[in-house]
Protein backbone atom coordinates (compact mmCIF):
# COMPACT_ATOMS: atom_id res chain seq x y z
CA UNK A 1 0.00 0.00 0.00
CA UNK A 2 1.22 3.41 -0.76
CA UNK A 3 1.29 6.21 1.49
CA UNK A 4 0.96 9.83 0.00
CA UNK A 5 2.31 12.64 2.18
CA UNK A 6 1.24 16.24 1.24
CA UNK A 7 1.48 19.67 2.46
CA UNK A 8 0.94 23.31 0.50
CA UNK A 9 4.70 24.03 1.74
CA UNK A 10 6.24 20.79 -0.81
CA UNK A 11 5.69 18.29 -3.31
CA UNK A 12 4.03 14.61 -2.00
CA UNK A 13 6.11 11.95 -1.28
CA UNK A 14 5.48 8.47 -2.08
CA UNK A 15 6.52 5.90 -0.08
CA UNK A 16 5.51 2.18 0.25
CA UNK A 17 3.82 1.65 3.87
CA UNK A 18 6.83 -1.04 4.73
CA UNK A 19 8.84 1.66 4.11
CA UNK A 20 7.58 4.55 5.71
CA UNK A 21 6.34 2.19 9.32
CA UNK A 22 9.79 2.66 10.83
CA UNK A 23 9.94 6.44 10.02
CA UNK A 24 5.91 6.66 11.28
CA UNK A 25 6.68 4.40 14.27
CA UNK A 26 9.46 6.74 15.45
CA UNK A 27 6.95 9.93 15.00
CA UNK A 28 4.28 7.94 17.48
CA UNK A 29 1.68 8.05 14.24
CA UNK A 30 -0.78 5.94 12.43
CA UNK A 31 0.12 4.94 9.37
CA UNK A 32 -3.48 4.98 7.95
CA UNK A 33 -4.15 8.87 8.26
CA UNK A 34 -2.52 11.16 9.90
CA UNK A 35 -1.17 14.78 9.90
CA UNK A 36 2.29 16.51 11.75
CA UNK A 37 0.85 20.31 12.63
CA UNK A 38 3.87 23.00 11.77
CA UNK A 39 4.04 22.73 15.72
CA UNK A 40 5.04 19.33 15.60
CA UNK A 41 7.35 19.19 12.59
CA UNK A 42 10.47 20.71 14.24
CA UNK A 43 9.94 17.72 17.10
CA UNK A 44 9.84 15.38 14.25
CA UNK A 45 12.50 16.30 12.51
CA UNK A 46 14.74 15.83 15.61
CA UNK A 47 13.61 12.69 16.00
CA UNK A 48 14.45 11.51 12.29
CA UNK A 49 17.73 12.70 12.44
CA UNK A 50 18.35 11.12 15.60
CA UNK A 51 17.68 8.16 14.42
CA UNK A 52 19.45 8.40 10.84
CA UNK A 53 22.89 9.74 13.13
CA UNK A 54 21.88 6.60 15.38
CA UNK A 55 21.78 4.42 12.08
CA UNK A 56 25.01 5.82 10.77
CA UNK A 57 27.01 4.96 14.10
CA UNK A 58 25.25 1.61 13.93
CA UNK A 59 24.71 0.39 10.25
CA UNK A 60 23.84 -2.80 11.68
CA UNK A 61 20.83 -1.30 13.14
CA UNK A 62 19.77 -0.74 9.49
CA UNK A 63 19.97 -4.29 8.14
CA UNK A 64 16.40 -5.78 9.64
CA UNK A 65 15.33 -3.16 7.81
CA UNK A 66 16.63 -3.86 4.37
CA UNK A 67 14.30 -5.52 1.83
CA UNK A 68 16.94 -6.16 -0.53
CA UNK A 69 19.99 -8.40 1.03
CA UNK A 70 22.29 -10.35 -0.36
CA UNK A 71 20.54 -13.07 0.68
CA UNK A 72 17.59 -12.12 -0.77
CA UNK A 73 18.68 -11.50 -4.18
CA UNK A 74 16.63 -12.24 -6.94
CA UNK A 75 17.81 -15.16 -9.60
CA UNK A 76 21.30 -14.62 -11.54
CA UNK A 77 21.69 -11.36 -9.13
CA UNK A 78 25.48 -10.94 -7.68
CA UNK A 79 26.03 -10.76 -4.46
CA UNK A 80 28.16 -7.17 -5.01
CA UNK A 81 24.48 -6.15 -7.15
CA UNK A 82 22.45 -6.78 -3.94
CA UNK A 83 24.64 -5.14 -1.79
CA UNK A 84 24.87 -1.90 -4.28
CA UNK A 85 20.81 -1.71 -4.37
CA UNK A 86 20.78 -1.28 -0.40
CA UNK A 87 18.40 1.60 0.51
CA UNK A 88 19.16 2.61 4.10
CA UNK A 89 17.52 4.11 6.57
CA UNK A 90 18.74 8.12 5.89
CA UNK A 91 18.03 7.94 2.02
CA UNK A 92 13.86 6.49 2.72
CA UNK A 93 13.67 9.02 5.41
CA UNK A 94 15.11 12.28 3.63
CA UNK A 95 11.95 12.69 1.14
CA UNK A 96 9.94 13.65 4.17
CA UNK A 97 12.75 15.39 6.50
CA UNK A 98 12.89 17.90 3.31
CA UNK A 99 9.28 18.21 3.85
CA UNK A 100 9.53 18.77 7.25
CA UNK A 101 11.72 21.38 7.02
CA UNK A 102 9.52 23.11 4.26
CA UNK A 103 6.61 22.36 6.30
CA UNK A 104 8.01 24.26 9.58
CA UNK A 105 9.53 26.76 7.69
CA UNK A 106 6.30 27.98 5.92
CA UNK A 107 4.16 27.11 8.65
CA UNK A 108 2.31 24.49 7.11
CA UNK A 109 1.18 20.98 7.73
CA UNK A 110 1.09 17.63 6.80
CA UNK A 111 -0.98 14.96 6.09
CA UNK A 112 -1.83 11.94 4.74
CA UNK A 113 -4.62 8.86 4.42
CA UNK A 114 -7.21 11.92 3.31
Amino acid sequence: MLISFKSKSSPAVLMYQEHAQRILDILHKSPTRGVITPAEAGHALELLEKEVAETRLHPENDIEHDVHTPESREDGESAEHARAQKVHFSQRAFPLMEMLRSAKAENESIIWGV
